[in-house]
């Protein structure tokens, strides 16, 4: 079990500051050192609050320390407050940083995880679900234009019951396909004699589509 040295008085803080900032090298150097070892018990106090995350304990308290480093580097001693109140958000703010980080790489990795297979036993995973749902709502927007252009096509085009005929055989008016029967019914004509005017009616839409572009 790692064991940490006991904080610095009040005093002994101030002491190590003023040697940080006004001392030589060599001072500045020590008084470095003896400030991050002095805190590094308040680095693994904040780390336990994490300890639920999947993260080792060690790897926390690493970044922790970096946090600490950063402290001891800007910290401000004219504002009045200790190194340790102004180290604790810093500690924290790395850690949050690192947790973040990991957390949008997780989402990015999960998009390529298995989900399952598909009819055909491939490998699904959510990237393909998405992309798949991208190309649906292009292929509903294209769908909706094309029929947009075919029902201008079956007011200019078709004339008397060949126009009818195509509304109610394909919902273009009431979104219920009806059967040739059903239409013959309803015009007092063959099933037979709707299916030729049908397909007479449905080639002059495809000639007229075609010299759309």
């Amino acid at each position: 079990m790692q064991t940490f040295q006991k904080p610095l008085s009040e005093t002994e803080e101030a002491y190590y500051i003023r040697m940080l900032r006004e001392g030589d090298e060599a001072q500045a150097k020590e008084a470095r050192r003896i400030l991050i070892e002095r805190n590094l018990r308040l680095v693994a106090h904040i780390a336990k609050k994490y300890q639920n995350v999947e993260e080792e304990p060690e790897d926390l308290i690493s970044i922790g320390t970096i946090g600490l480093i950063k402290a001891v580097s800007t910290f401000d001693e004219t504002k009045g407050s200790r190194l340790a109140t102004y180290a604790a958000r810093c500690i924290d703010n790395e850690l949050l940083m690192l947790l973040r980080a990991k957390k949008k790489t997780s989402k990015e990795v999960s998009l390529y995880e298995p989900l399952g297979t598909d009819k055909e036993g491939n490998e699904i995973n959510l990237l393909d679900i998405t992309v798949s749902e991208q190309l649906d709502v292009i292929e509903q927007m294209t769908t909706r234009e094309d029929i947009a252009k075919l029902m201008s096509l079956v007011d200019k085009v078709l004339k008397g019951r060949e126009k009818d005929i195509i509304l109610m055989r394909y919902g273009l008016l009431t979104d219920r396909e009806i059967t040739q029967r059903e239409i013959g019914k309803t015009l007092g004509i063959s099933r037979s004699y709707v299916s030729r005017i049908e397909k007479k009616a449905l080639h002059k839409l495809r000639q007229a589509f075609e010299q759309m572009g």
